[in-house]
């Protein structure tokens, strides 16, 4: 358990490798985005859908916390926040769009969810790995490890889903991943919500960001 009164344990905010793990986690992101999402609608699966839409909004979280790393925290923790709705809209998103595949959908290709979850689970775990040390950090780097975490743990669920396909030979596997993701997904944002607005809502924050731009 981190102690949040502790400094020692906190992590530079603004360092040369906090920098170079989100360009690293930017570059898998975005690429796999491409990758899952033309498996997806080419082998019919939800699952690997909602796991390419993830990539995406993780993309732009770590080009966002690119954009405001070393800046003033204010500015650190409404980037969080940003980030913290924009992953709860996502994951409602997917989840209705889960809802409606269960009576208009198909059974996807096994095969290449298997494939496709296997390797990007390979990607995202090195990412997690790397944002591990970071996790402990304020919300903005807080929310990039949560994102990094979440896309771990879809991709063990999408290999899952690819063995329940092939054995069922129906969707309910596909569809019952793409919907957890949903709601982790939606689960993630609302915690990057609420400890942003814990940091936004402490004494003189607004205040020291003035004092520091000055």
């Amino acid at each position: 358990m981190a102690c949040d009164s502790c400094d020692s344990g906190q992590p530079d905010l603004n360092s040369p490798a906090w920098r170079r793990v989100l360009w690293i986690a930017l570059a898998v992101n975005a690429g796999m985005f491409v990758a899952e999402m033309a498996a997806g609608v080419a082998g019919g699966s939800r699952a690997l859908q909602a796991d390419a839409l993830d990539f995406l909004g993780d993309a732009a979280n770590y080009a966002i916390s690119l954009g405001v790393a070393g800046m003033a925290l204010v500015w650190r923790t409404r980037a969080a926040l940003v980030k913290g709705i924009s992953l709860a809209l996502l994951g409602t998103y997917i989840l209705a769009a889960t809802v409606w595949a269960i009576w208009n959908g198909q059974t996807p290709n096994a095969e290449m969810m298997g494939i496709v979850g296997i390797a990007a689970l390979i990607a995202n775990t090195a990412v997690a790995v790397m944002l591990y040390r970071f996790r402990t950090g304020d919300a903005n780097m807080r929310s990039v490890w949560i994102c990094s975490r979440n896309d771990a743990i879809g991709n063990v669920a999408v290999v899952l889903a690819a063995a329940g396909v092939f054995g069922t030979g129906t969707a309910w596997p596909d569809l019952i991943v793409a919907g957890s993701m949903a709601v982790l997904g939606v689960s993630g944002g609302v915690q990057i919500i609420r400890q942003a607005r814990r940091e936004l809502a402490a004494p003189g924050l607004v205040g020291n960001d003035a004092v520091e731009e000055a």
